[in-house]
C-alpha cells in the first residue's frame, strides 16, 4: 500500500498545475491514501485524502468530465472520516456530494451505476445514525436503479447486487419481513456467482451472504443456515490474508457466527475459537483504529459468555474492562456510545447476579437509562434499550421490593412489544419479557388477570419458537414456571402436570454440555418436589433430589452458581427429612447449607437467604434432638441475616420474623423473659414493614398476637391480652368470607377472647368466642383436616359456659360435639388425637357416660396415627407428650367399671407404642408380601398410601383436606382388601383379649397399673377372665417410692460408701404390703410355689423392683422365696418372643464382648475375668467368639449382633433419660446406641446377658414406654434378656455370670434360653450371703 501511495505521488509530480490530467492524479493519490488509512488507521492519511479530493474537485468545473469522479471520491473520504469522528456534517456533505455527482450522470452515463451505489451506501449509513426509514427506502431504490443499469455481464453488477442485498438485509432487521431477507440472500448468492476465485469482490460477497444467512438462522433457527454462514466467513477470511485491510472484519464476523453456534450447541470449542478470533481482530485494530471499539466490545461479549459457562470471574472482570475501554472511544455524540453504555450495563447486571453487590445493579440501570436517551423513537436499537432497562428495573424490584420499579418495567416491556410487529423476530422475546414481569406483579399484588395474561403471552411466545428454534427451550421453561404458579394459586392439577412435561421437554433440548442444562435440571427438580408435596408420590421426591445433585455436578468449585446448587440440594434434603424423618438427611442438609454459605461472599445478595436457610435447619434439628447449641447458632445466624437486610430491603420483614421464631423457641425452652420481649419487638418491627395491603400483613399481625398471648400467660398483664385480641381482629378483617385462612383467624380470635373470659369473667367475651368457634366449625365440614381442632375448641368453650352458668344444654352440646370424633377417618392427625384426649379427660372429670368411648376412641386414634406417621424417635417423643398417662387412665376407668378385658386391651394398645407399632406394622407387611402376588401388590400399595397420608397430614394446610379425604378412601379400600385374604382378617387392628391371653401360656402375667384415678393389678391367666386385685395405694405414693429408690441406688456398685440396707428394705416392704402381697395371696390359689410369674408394670412401677419385694423378716418369705419373677414390657412382646422358633443349637454362635477401657468412662477392672469365666462355661458347649479391648468397637459389636444368636456384653451402660434413644453401651471408639441396635438385623437371636449398668432404665418422663437398652435387644429379636435396673459392681457381675451359665445348661447338655430366669434366680440365691442386697436384686430377667 505504501508503494501505491508513493507511485501515485510520483505520477502527480509529472503534471504541472494546469495540466488537464492533474485532477485525475490528485484523485488517484487521494484514493490510495484512503485505502492506506483503512489498513493502518493513520488519520493524517485520511485528512490528506480529503484535501487532495477537494483540490481535484476545484480543478473540475461543473462541465468537467471528471467532476462526478471527484465528487464521489471526496464523498467517500468524508464518509470514512464520519465513521471515525462521527461528525454528522461529514456524512451530510458526503450525501450532498453523491447527489451532485448523480445529477451529473444522466441515465446513459457510464458512471451512473457507481454514483447510485455510492449515494445508496451513504444513505444507508445515515439511516443507521438516525433511523429515518426514508433514507433506507431511498437507499434501496438507488441500489435497484443501479442494478437495472448493470445487466448480466456488466462489470459492476456484483457490486450492485451486494449493495442492494445489504440494504434489504437492514430493512429486514428493522421490519422483520422475511421476504426482504430472502431477497437479500438471493442477491448475495447471485453476486458471489459473478465473483470468480480471483475476483477482488469475492471476499465481500462471501461476507455479505454469510451475514444474511446468520440473520436467517436467528429468525428461523435452522442450524444449517448458521453452518453455511460460518463456512462462508471462513472462505472470506481465507481471501483476506495478513495485511489485507478487511482481515479484521472477517475475523470479527467469523467470531460472531461461532459465538451464535455456541449458543445453540454449547460446544466450548466454538466459544474458545471465537475469543481467539476476536483477540486477533483487536490486535489488527490498535489504539486509533476506527473499529477498535467494535473489537473491544465483541471480545468483551464473548468473555462474558465464557464466564456464564465456566463461572470464572476473571472473564467477567476482563469483559467489563474491555467494555469500559470501548466506551472511552465513544465520546458524547458518538453514534456507538449507546451500544457501549448498554454493553457495560449488561455485564454489571451479570456481575450483580453472581456477586450480589447492589451498586453494580444501580450503575447498570443508570447506564441503560443513558443508552435509552441516546436512542429516541425511531432508532433501530431503541427496542433493545427499552428491554434491557426494563429487565434491570425488574431485577432491582426483586432485590428491594420497590413497586414503582416493577410498574416501570412492565410499562417499558409493553412499549418494546409495540415496536415489533407479530412477524418480527424479536416479537417472541418481547412477549416473554412482558409475561415474566406480569408474573412478578401477580406474586406481589395477587391480581389474577396479571397471571392469566402472563400465561397467554408465554403461550404466544412458544408458538413463535417451533422445534429447532434456538429459544424454544427457554420458552418451554418460562411457560412451565408460570403454569406451576397458577397451579399453586388455583389448585388445577393439569397445570402442574403440564408444567412438569414442559420442563422435561426443555431438558431434552439441553443435552450434556448445554450451558442451560443445570438450570433445567434445577427447575424440573423444584416442580417435581412441589408435586410430591401435593400428591405424595415418593418417586417425585427422589427424582427431585437426584436432579438437584446432577445440577450440582455441572457446577464445580469456582462456578458462579455452585452456591445456589448447594442450597437447592440442601433444600430438597430438608424437605425429605420433614417428610421421612431421617436425621441423616437433616445432617446432610445442614452440611450442604454450610458449604453454600462458604461459597457465598459477604456482599452477595443471596447471603441473607443462605444464612436464613441454615438457621432454619438448625432449628429443625433442635426440635428433634434438643441440642441447645443448634438453637443458639440458629439465633446467631438469623441475627447475621437480619444485618444484611437493612431498612428498605425486601426480605427484612421475613428476617425479623425468622429471628423472632428462633428466639421464641429459645424462650419456650429456657423461659428467659427477655427473649420473649425481644421476640415481640422484632415482630412489631416486621409488622411496621407490612402496611395496609401488604401480602404479609395478616401473618405479621397473627405472629405478634400469638407472642403477646405468650407474654400474657407468663406475666398476666391484661394489656398484652387485649392487644393480642385486637391484632387477631385486624387479621380476621383481612380474611373475608371465602378466604382459605378465615377459619384459622376465627379460631385465633376466639381463643384470645376465651382467655380473657377466664381472666376477667366477662360473659360477653365467652359468648363471642363461642360464636366465632361456631363460624370456624362451619368452615371446616366433615373431612376437613382441622375439623377436630374446631370441635375441641367449641366444646371447651361451651364447657366453660356450663361452669359459669350451669346450663346442662351447654355440657350436652359439648359432649355431643366430642362424639363426632369417633366418626373420623383412619387418617388421624395430631389435632384429632389431641381433641380425643381432651374428650377423655373431661369425660372423667364430669363423670360423663361417654368416658369409655372416649378412651377407646383416643387409643384407636393413637394407634391409627402411629400406623400412618413416621415412627422416628423425635415423632415418638412428641406423641408421648400428648399421651403420657392415657393408657393407664383408660385401664383404671375400665377396671373401676368392671370392664376387665377392655382394660387389658386398652393398656396394651396405649403403652410401649414405639416397640409395638414398629413390630405390628413391620411383621404383618412382611407376611403380606410373602403371601403371594396379590399380597405383595397390596403391601406395596399400603406403603405408598401410608407415605402419602403422612405427607398430607404433616403439610397441615387448608388445601390438604380434599387430598386427605381421597387418600383415606383409598386407605380404607386397601385395608378391606387385605382383610379378605386368608390369615389377615385382623390386619392392623389392635389385639383382642383372646389374643393377649396367650401371653399367660407358661404362667400368669400380672399387670400392675398406676393411674391418677386408682392403682390396680390384673392377673392374666391362660384360661379364665382377668382377676382384679385392688391396690390400696395412690399414684403419688408409688411415685415417691420410685424417686426414693432411684436416689438410693443411683451410685450402687460403684460407690465406696455402703448403702443403708434398711432404707432399701423399707421400700421393698412397702411394695410387698401394698402391691405384691395382695397379688401373691390371689396367686397362691392358682399356682404352686416355685412357679414362674411375669410382671408387666406400668408408669412409676416400671422403676421399682417388684421381683424383690418382701417382708424381710426373720423366717419370713420374700417374693424370690415363693416365685421366680420375669418382666415383660407388654403382653404382645412376650407373645412374639414365644412365637419365634429357636435355631438348632449346633448352628448357633455365642459372642462375648467386653470393653474395660472405653473411649469415655472409667476403666472396669473385672471385665477380662468375666469374659474368661463365660468362655470357660460356654466354649465347650457352643461356637464361641470373644471381642475385647481394641476389637470391641461400635462396628465390631454391630457385626457381632448380626451373626451371633447368643450374646454376653460386659461394659459400661450409659442411660440417657432425657433422650432415651441415645442410651448406649460404651465401646472402645464410641457409643453403641439404641438407634444402632434397632437398625441392626440379627440371624434368629436367642439370648443376651447385658452385664452393664442401667440397661432397663428408660425415659424419665414416660418410663412405661420402656425405651431402654434391654428392650432394644428384645426388639431386635433376642427372646430372652438379662438386664440391670441400676449400677452393677463388675466383680459381682463376674460372680453371677459364672454361676448363671452353669445353670443355663439343660439335661441334654445344651444351652437353653428358656432357663434364663431360673438360672438367674439360682445364681443370686447362691451368692446371697456374699453380695449386698442392692446388688442381689439389680439383675432382672425379661422375656421367655
Amino acid at each position: 500500500m505504501a508503494d501505491d501511495v508513493e507511485q501515485c505521488r510520483a505520477v502527480l509530480h509529472e503534471y504541472s498545475h494546469d495540466d488537464s490530467c492533474r485532477s485525475t492524479s490528485l484523485n488517484g493519490l487521494a484514493n490510495s491514501l484512503r485505502e492506506r488509512f483503512r489498513q493502518q488507521g493513520d488519520m493524517s492519511d485520511l485528512s490528506e485524502s480529503i484535501k487532495l479530493h477537494q483540490a481535484a474537485l476545484a480543478l473540475c468545473p461543473p462541465d468537467h468530465r471528471d467532476r462526478p469522479v471527484s465528487l464521489n471520491g471526496l464523498a467517500n473520504s468524508l464518509r470514512e472520516r464520519f465513521r471515525q469522528q462521527r461528525d454528522m456534517s461529514d456524512l451530510s456533505e458526503s450525501i450532498e456530494l453523491h447527489q451532485a455527482a448523480l445529477a451529473l450522470c444522466p441515465p446513459d452515463h457510464p458512471d451512473r451505476p457507481v454514483s447510485l451505489n455510492c449515494l445508496a451506501n451513504s444513505l444507508r449509513e445515515r439511516f443507521w445514525q438516525g433511523t429515518e426509514m426514508s433514507d433506507l427506502s431511498e437507499s434501496i431504490e438507488h441500489h435497484k436503479a443501479a442494478l437495472a443499469l448493470c445487466p448480466p455481464g456488466h462489470p459492476d453488477r456484483s457490486m450492485s447486487l451486494n449493495g442492494l442485498a445489504n440494504s434489504l438485509r437492514e430493512k429486514f432487521r428493522q421490519q422483520g419481513n422475511m421476504s426482504d431477507l430472502s431477497e437479500s440472500i438471493e442477491h448475495h448468492k447471485a453476486a458471489l456467482a459473478l465473483c470468480l476465485p480471483d475476483h477482488p469482490d469475492r471476499s465481500m460477497s462471501f461476507n455479505g451472504l454469510a451475514n444474511s444467512l446468520a440473520d436467517k438462522f436467528e429468525e428461523e433457527g435452522v442450524l444449517s443456515d448458521l453452518s453455511d454462514a460460518i463456512e462462508h466467513h471462513r472462505a472470506a477470511l481465507a481471501l483476506r490474508p495478513p495485511g489485507n485491510p478487511d482481515r479484521s472484519i472477517s475475523l470479527n464476523n467469523l467470531a460472531l457466527s461461532l459465538q451464535h453456534r455456541f449458543g445453540q450447541q454449547s460446544m466450548l470449542s466454538d466459544l474458545s475459537e471465537a475469543i481467539e478470533l476476536h483477540h486477533a481482530a483487536l490486535l489488527l485494530r490498535p489504539p486509533g483504529h476506527p473499529d477498535r471499539g467494535i473489537s473491544l466490545n465483541n471480545l468483551a461479549i464473548c468473555l462474558q459468555e465464557r464466564f456464564q459457562q465456566q463461572g470464572m470471574f476473571s472473564d467477567l472482570d476482563s469483559a467489563i474492562e474491555h467494555h469500559r475501554a470501548a466506551l472511552l472511544l465513544c465520546a458524547p455524540g458518538h453514534p456507538d456510545r449507546s451500544r457501549s453504555l448498554n454493553n457495560i450495563a449488561i455485564c454489571l447486571q451479570d456481575k450483580f447476579q453472581h456477586q450480589g453487590i447492589l451498586s453494580n445493579l444501580d450503575e447498570a440501570i443508570e447506564l441503560h437509562q443513558a443508552a435509552l436517551e441516546l436512542r429516541p423513537p425511531g432508532h433501530p436499537r431503541r427496542f433493545s434499550s427499552i428491554n434491557n432497562l426494563a429487565n434491570s428495573l425488574r431485577e432491582r424490584f426483586l432485590q428491594r421490593g420497590v413497586r414503582t420499579d416493577l410498574d416501570k418495567a412492565i410499562e417499558l416491556h409493553r412499549a418494546a412489544l409495540m415496536l415489533n410487529a407479530p412477524s418480527h423476530f424479536h416479537h417472541s422475546s418481547s412477549l416473554n419479557n412482558l409475561a415474566i414481569s406480569l408474573r412478578d406483579r401477580f406474586l406481589q399484588q395477587g391480581v389474577p388477570s396479571d397471571l392469566d395474561e402472563a400465561i397467554e403471552l408465554h403461550r404466544a411466545a412458544l408458538k413463535l419458537r417451533p422445534l429447532g428454534h434456538p429459544d424454544r427451550s427457554m420458552s418451554l421453561n418460562n411457560l412451565a414456571v408460570i403454569l406451576h404458579e397458577r397451579s399453586l394459586q388455583r389448585g388445577v392439577p393439569s397445570d402442574l402436570d403440564e408444567s412438569i412435561e414442559l420442563h422435561r421437554d426443555a431438558l431434552e433440548l439441553r443435552p450434556l454440555g448445554h450451558p442451560d442444562r443445570s438450570m433445567s435440571l434445577n427447575n424440573l427438580a423444584i416442580i417435581l418436589h412441589k408435586r410430591f408435596l401435593q400428591r405424595g408420590v415418593p418417586s417425585d421426591l427422589d427424582e427431585s433430589i437426584e436432579l438437584h445433585r446432577a445440577a450440582l455436578e455441572l457446577r464445580p468449585p469456582g462456578h458462579s452458581d455452585r452456591s445456589s446448587s448447594l442450597n437447592n440440594v440442601a433444600n430438597s434434603l430438608r424437605n425429605k427429612f420433614l417428610h421421612r424423618g431421617l436425621l441423616s438427611d437433616l445432617d446432610e442438609c445442614i452440611r450442604f447449607y454450610r458449604m453454600a454459605l462458604q461459597e457465598c461472599p459477604p456482599s452477595h445478595s443471596h447471603r441473607s437467604s443462605f444464612l436464613n436457610n441454615l438457621a432454619s435447619s438448625l432449628r429443625d434439628r433442635f426440635q428433634h434432638q434438643a441440642v441447645l447449641s443448634d438453637l443458639d447458632e440458629s439465633v446467631e445466624l438469623h441475627r447475621a441475616a437480619l444485618k444484611l437486610c437493612p431498612l428498605g430491603h425486601p426480605d427484612r420483614s421475613m428476617s425479623l420474623n425468622n429471628l423472632a421464631a428462633s428466639l421464641r423457641m429459645r424462650f419456650i425452652r429456657c423461659c428467659v423473659p427477655s427473649h420473649l420481649d425481644e421476640v415481640i419487638e422484632l415482630q412489631r418491627a416486621a409488622l411496621l414493614l407490612c402496611p395496609s395491603g401488604h401480602s404479609n400483613q395478616s401473618m405479621s399481625l397473627n405472629n405478634l398476637a400469638i407472642s403477646l398471648r405468650d407474654r400474657f400467660d407468663q406475666r398476666s398483664d391484661l394489656s398484652d391480652l387485649d392487644e393480642s385480641i385486637e391484632l387477631h381482629r385486624a387479621a380476621l378483617n383481612l380474611y373475608p368470607p371465602g378466604h382459605s385462612d378465615r377459619s384459622a383467624s376465627l379460631n385465633n380470635l376466639a381463643h384470645g377472647l376465651r382467655g380473657r373470659f377466664l381472666q376477667q369473667g366477662v360473659l360477653s367475651d365467652l359468648d363471642d368466642a363461642i360464636a366465632l368457634h361456631r363460624d370456624a366449625l362451619l368452615l371446616r365440614p366433615p373431612g376437613h383436616s382441622d375439623r377436630s381442632a374446631s370441635i375441641n375448641n367449641l366444646a371447651s368453650s361451651l364447657r366453660d359456659r356450663f361452669r359459669h352458668q350451669g346450663l346442662s344444654s351447654d355440657l350436652d352440646e359439648s359432649f355431643g360435639l366430642y362424639s363426632q370424633l369417633s366418626q373420623l377417618s383412619p387418617a388421624v392427625s395430631r389435632h384429632d388425637l389431641y381433641a380425643a384426649i381432651s374428650w377423655a379427660a373431661n369425660a372423667e372429670q364430669f363423670k360423663h357416660s361417654s368416658a369409655l368411648d372416649a378412651y377407646k376412641t383416643t387409643l384407636k386414634f393413637l394407634d391409627q396415627h402411629l400406623a400412618i406417621t413416621s415412627l422416628s424417635s423425635h415423632h415418638f417423643n412428641a406423641i408421648r407428650e400428648l399421651t403420657a398417662s392415657l393408657a393407664m387412665d383408660a385401664f383404671s376407668y375400665s377396671v373401676r367399671h368392671g370392664a376387665l378385658t377392655a382394660a387389658v386391651e386398652l393398656v396394651e394398645q396405649g403403652r410401649a407404642v414405639f416397640w409395638n407399632q414398629s413390630a405390628r406394622f413391620r411383621t404383618p407387611l412382611d407376611e403380606l408380601s410373602a403371601s403371594g402376588d396379590t399380597g405383595k401388590a397390596l403391601a406395596e400399595e399400603f406403603k405408598h398410601l401410608k407415605f402419602n397420608l403422612r405427607n398430607a397430614l404433616n403439610a397441615s394446610t387448608e388445601d390438604q383436606s380434599s387430598q386427605i379425604r381421597q387418600l383415606t378412601i383409598q386407605w380404607d379400600g386397601a385395608v378391606s382388601r387385605v382383610r379378605t385374604l386368608p390369615g389377615f382378617s385382623h390386619f392392623l387392628l389392635p389385639p383382642l383379649f383372646s389374643d393377649l391371653q396367650k401371653a399367660a401360656r407358661e404362667g400368669p402375667v400380672i399387670i400392675v397399673n398406676a393411674s391418677q384415678y386408682s392403682c390396680d393389678a390384673l392377673i392374666i391367666m391362660s384360661a379364665q377372665d382377668p382377676i382384679h386385685v385392688p391396690l390400696n395405694v395412690e399414684r403419688a405414693e408409688v411415685s415417691g417410692w420410685s424417686s426414693k429408690f432411684q436416689s438410693l441406688t443411683k451410685d450402687g456398685g460403684s460407690s465406696d460408701r455402703q448403702l443403708e440396707s434398711y432404707m432399701i428394705v423399707d421400700i421393698l416392704r412397702k411394695l410387698w404390703n401394698n402391691i405384691v402381697d395382695p397379688v401373691v395371696q390371689v396367686l397362691s390359689g392358682l399356682i404352686d410355689p416355685g412357679s414362674r410369674i411375669w410382671w408387666c408394670p406400668t408408669a412409676e412401677f416400671v422403676l421399682l423392683p417388684l421381683h424383690a419385694a418382701g417382708p424381710y423378716m426373720m423366717n419370713g418369705q420374700n417374693l424370690p422365696d415363693i416365685y421366680i419373677s420375669t418382666y415383660t414390657p407388654t403382653l404382645a412382646t412376650l407373645i412374639r418372643a414365644r412365637h419365634r422358633v429357636s435355631r438348632d443349637v449346633p448352628r448357633s454362635h455365642f459372642v462375648a464382648i467386653g470393653q474395660a477401657t472405653p473411649k469415655t468412662g472409667k476403666p472396669l477392672r473385672c471385665v477380662a475375668a468375666e469374659l474368661a469365666v463365660v468362655a470357660e462355661r460356654v466354649a465347650p458347649i457352643l461356637s464361641f467368639t470373644s471381642l475385647a479391648d481394641n476389637d470391641a468397637t461400635v462396628q465390631g459389636a454391630l457385626d457381632a449382633l448380626s451373626h451371633n444368636q447368643w450374646l454376653h456384653l460386659a461394659c459400661h451402660g450409659v442411660p440417657n433419660r432425657e433422650q432415651p434413644f441415645n442410651s448406649s453401651f460404651a465401646m472402645r471408639d464410641g457409643r453403641l446406641t439404641i438407634r444402632d441396635i434397632i437398625r441392626s438385623s440379627g440371624e434368629d437371636p436367642e439370648f443376651a446377658f447385658l452385664s452393664a449398668c442401667h440397661t432397663t432404665v428408660g425415659d424419665k418422663s414416660v418410663p412405661d414406654e420402656v425405651i431402654h437398652l434391654a428392650a432394644a435387644m428384645q426388639f431386635s429379636g433376642f427372646r430372652s434378656v438379662i438386664g440391670s435396673m441400676w449400677s452393677v459392681d463388675d466383680d459381682v457381675a463376674r460372680q453371677i455370670a459364672s454361676t448363671f451359665y452353669k445353670n443355663m445348661v439343660d439335661s441334654s447338655g445344651r444351652l437353653n434360653c428358656t432357663r434364663a430366669a431360673v438360672a438367674l434366680h439360682k445364681a443370686v440365691k447362691k451368692l446371697r450371703k456374699k453380695i449386698s442386697l442392692e446388688q442381689q436384686i439389680v439383675f432382672v430377667h425379661i422375656g421367655i
